[in-house]
């Protein structure tokens, strides 16, 4: 495992970070991943409260196995859920129980996505109140992670002394939100740059167009597409940590793989073509940007919308019939729990809480008007008849 260097605390942090957002649901494979992460050099882990059961699972495994002193833990407050200052101690001591510990080393304000929202907390009296955490040893490091525009993120880096940031960043999204603008800036502050979304939720993994995967497979045949977008992170000295979902042992073996042969300036102008040709490719494909982190569910018409933005997505990268097989797989049309488009309301819950500020109900009627053409509704209304009969 390869290391670098958080200037504010001086701690020495794993270049690569466990995210603990996609935890896989078994407990005894949670264990186990994040036990191997840990032998594996691993000392950062990132959860939230809004993660589901992720503080729980992570808190406990690291007691289990005493190695709560040999990591550092970041989770978030919530701030979507904070209605009066009285919710920060609330959401924080919970969390301190999730965790079985007594203090968090990187705590972070859960999604800011403008100055105007970190202004509201100021009155709030955050300022005072993050002041005290630290002062008690309750909190070592204070950051926050940032959905919105490089403009509100250069002003929100500027508006208070951060300890570290954490941006989405990866080689789609070079100048998108924060981008490489934001990681520089932050670098030249000398605060950590924490990194999410570094294979864009696996789409630049598993989801990459055909002629994406070919042309990377030309200049190197051995990298996957997933030891691409982390080389393109790490390549980077602006880069301290990069966050990775992973949810098996394999992913974590080939990342821990990577992480160790991969170092600052060790792409050279070849590689940088590539990805300039593969960004092409994928954008001419991946028409929704969604990452599928979840913020937007539960749907209260109980409509699958990540499933949906994957099956629209599948349909212009790998193929449309694989489109309208993931389509109906994920939304289950042909029973009588469907989730699909067709049941929106057009309630706006999901827009308000999408970190990517994707028009999700307009985008939930595109994803139907294409993977639900006429022919395909009628064999839906066909399908759904015959199991209407078969089971009276």
């Amino acid at each position: 495992m390869r290391y670098r260097n958080d200037k504010k605390s001086g701690n020495s942090l794993s270049v690569l970070g466990l995210g603990c957002m996609r935890l896989p649901p078994d407990i005894k494979k949670c264990e186990a991943l994040i036990r191997a992460a840990c032998e594996g050099g691993v000392n950062y882990f990132d959860t939230a409260y809004l993660y589901g059961k992720s503080e729980e699972v992570l808190g406990a495994t690291l007691e289990k196995f005493a190695l709560r002193d040999k990591v550092f833990i970041a989770t978030k407050l919530p701030l979507v859920l904070c209605k009066t200052p009285d919710d920060f101690d609330r959401f924080f001591d919970r969390e301190l129980e999730r965790l079985r510990t007594g203090y968090i080393d990187y705590y972070l304000m859960h999604m800011i996505t403008d100055l105007g929202l970190w202004e509201k907390l100021c009155s709030w009296g955050i300022e005072a109140w993050i002041q005290k955490k630290k002062n008690e040893g309750k909190i070592r490091s204070i950051g926050f992670s940032f959905h919105g525009t490089r403009e509100e993120f250069l002003k929100v880096l500027d508006a208070y002394p951060w300890d570290f940031c954490q941006i989405q960043y990866n080689y789609y999204d070079e100048n998108y939100q924060a981008g490489v603008t934001g990681l520089k800036r932050a670098a030249e502050k000398g605060i950590p740059v924490i990194i999410m979304e570094p294979l864009l939720g696996g789409k630049l993994s598993s989801g990459l167009p055909k002629e994406g995967a070919a042309l990377f497979r030309e200049l190197h045949a051995d990298w996957s597409p997933s030891k691409w977008g982390l080389s393109w992170l790490w390549n980077q000295e602006e880069v301290t940590v990069v966050l990775s979902g992973m949810s098996d042992m394999a992913q974590l073996s080939e990342n821990l793989l990577t992480a160790e042969s991969v170092f600052a300036g060790c792409l050279g102008s070849a590689e940088q073509e590539a990805f300039i040709r593969v960004r092409e490719a994928f954008a001419a494909s991946y028409r929704i940007r969604c990452t599928a982190c979840s913020y937007c569910m539960p749907c209260p018409s109980n409509v699958n919308i990540p499933g949906c933005f994957a099956a629209y997505n599948t349909s212009y990268t790998i193929g449309y019939l694989t489109g309208v097989k993931t389509y109906i797989m994920n939304t289950g049309i042909t029973s009588d729990k469907m989730s699909g488009p067709s049941l929106c309301t057009a309630c706006g819950s999901c827009e308000r809480h999408c970190p990517q500020n994707i028009p999700v109900i307009a985008s939930l009627k595109a994803a139907r008007g294409r993977l639900e053409p006429f022919w395909f509704r009628l064999g839906v209304t066909l399908v759904r008849a015959f199991l209407g009969k078969k089971r009276a």
